[in-house]
């Protein structure tokens, strides 16, 4: 029996709609603000699927619907941080190799995605404490005050610290542009000079 299953058979008030309608909604937002706090794909995917595993066992518990976004980021937070003190690493499965996918288009989604690629590497090197409300402020489009009730800290403390993150992200930008990134093309792609 899966997670979906398990929700709507211990919680009737939550079907297995509302749960996948969730999921849809909010899983890329979730897996980025989660991959911009672990710094791995493999630990961002886990957090992301104990969000929703732990929504899946308590989020009936939630009085106001409308506050699902906020409590799901919050949730995720507290996972991470959980994982944090605990000093220990999420463990997952290695990833699988990639099934056989067409080259060139593997290649097109590489130059689309270079300068969110840049700017997600900038916002790595941005102090913690300023990455989470800059990831949730401009990736994840939430307010003030929903980054406060996810962080658990005052509405001050978040303007304070996404003015200091900026800082910190503009300086990691401008290095990086002090040193360009080459993108190398594949030796099967070069064509014989004649």
């Amino acid at each position: 029996m899966g997670i979906t299953e398990q929700a709507a058979d211990s919680h009737p008030g939550m079907g297995e709609d509302v749960f996948t309608h969730l999921v849809d909604r909010y899983y890329a937002a979730l897996y980025r603000f989660a991959l911009s706090l672990a710094r791995s794909q493999s630990d961002a995917c886990d957090l992301t699927q104990q969000t929703f595993y732990v929504w899946a066992t308590k989020g009936h518990t939630l009085r106001d619907t409308t506050k699902a976004k906020t409590w799901l980021f919050t949730t995720l937070y507290r996972e991470f941080l959980r994982s944090r003190r605990r000093d220990t690493r999420l463990t997952s499965l290695e990833e699988l190799p990639p099934g056989e996918s067409d080259r060139a288009d593997d290649e097109i989604d590489r130059v689309r995605q270079l300068d969110g690629t840049l700017v997600l590497e900038a916002l790595g090197a941005v102090a913690e404490a300023f990455r989470a409300p800059l990831t949730l402020f401009y990736l994840e489009d939430l307010s003030y005050q929903e980054i406060a009730e996810t962080l658990g800290v005052p509405v001050g403390t978040v303007m304070s610290r996404l003015s200091r993150g900026k800082d910190q992200l503009r300086a990691a930008l401008a290095a990086q542009a002090q040193s360009p990134q080459i993108v190398p093309f594949p030796a099967a792609q070069r064509r014989p000079s004649p």
